[in-house]
């Protein structure tokens, strides 16, 4: 499994009209591309036109060649592109260690 982080700058003032776009895309394009498993996207608090989104591979490549290869990175980047103040900065990541507390829990 591998973790792509993209950081992404959004354009001042767009920053709704971009949660939509990704969301579009979250429901539409990344579902049908080969090797996705999941996202979570997040806007920072301190800088409101920040983002982190993070989506899960099967492997390395099924993001860096059959995706960005694909017409569906076309319609990705056609969804969202408009709302990028600069290019996103990504990279991926391997699960070195994991764990999960549920701090709700009595």
């Amino acid at each position: 499994m591998i973790l792509e982080v993209a950081d992404i700058r959004v354009k001042k003032g767009q920053q709704a009209k971009f949660e939509e776009a990704v969301q579009l895309a979250l429901g539409t394009v990344f579902p049908n591309a080969k090797g996705f498993c999941s996202h979570e996207f997040h806007r920072c608090i301190e800088n409101p036109a920040r983002y982190v989104l993070q989506l899960t591979w099967e492997t390395l490549e099924d993001h860096t060649v059959a995706f960005r290869g694909s017409p569906l990175y076309a319609q990705w980047r056609s969804l969202v592109g408009e709302y990028f103040a600069q290019p996103p900065h990504v990279e991926h990541f391997e699960r070195v260690s994991s764990a999960v507390t549920d701090s709700r829990a009595e």
